[in-house]
């Protein structure tokens, strides 16, 4: 079963992940990729804590996981590949050059410097033009904060206005 889905989500491995994409997508597995959490254990064990039994938990940096993808699509059951900003899933994608099809952009919350998209969705100039060339590479950018609701295009995203 391929990879189910490759996620934007600067909160990782949260409820609206493991629960909300989790159980309707059947994940049985997900894939943190992150420079910084992929060598640290402590705070892999908390990331597990979030994670139901019958969920495995896999972590590494980008350059450990691009090799790895195609293990991961080869895997029985589905699973999601999770980064927690866009400079991040930049650099999967390129490295992965063409396995990866479709970028799912969930929560990037509100921080200085960010404008509101969508409500879910605060982006700096550098990460429009960071999903833009993830776009150009032949990927799907859309945002979507959970299954049930209606993807929304980059170009979209990026003409959209919200009061923060």
């Amino acid at each position: 079963m391929p990879i189910a889905l490759y996620r934007i989500d600067d909160r990782l491995i949260h409820g609206q992940v493991v629960v909300g994409w989790g159980q309707p997508l059947e994940l049985r597995f997900i894939v943190l990729v992150d420079d910084e959490v992929a060598g640290s254990e402590w705070e892999q064990e908390l990331y597990r804590m979030g994670v139901p039994p019958e969920m495995s938990v896999y972590f590494h940096g980008v350059d450990d996981a691009v090799p790895r993808l195609a293990e991961y699509e080869r895997m029985p059951e589905p699973g999601i590949v999770l980064t927690g900003n866009i400079a991040t899933m930049q650099r999967l994608v390129a490295g992965a050059m063409g396995q990866v099809r479709a970028v799912n952009v969930g929560g990037v919350h509100h921080a200085p410097g960010r404008i509101g998209r969508l409500r879910y969705l605060f982006l700096t100039p550098a990460e429009e033009e960071g999903l833009r060339e993830i776009s150009a590479a032949g990927v799907d950018v859309t945002a979507q904060d959970v299954p049930t609701a209606k993807p929304v295009p980059l170009a979209d995203i990026l003409s959209a206005t919200t009061s923060t």
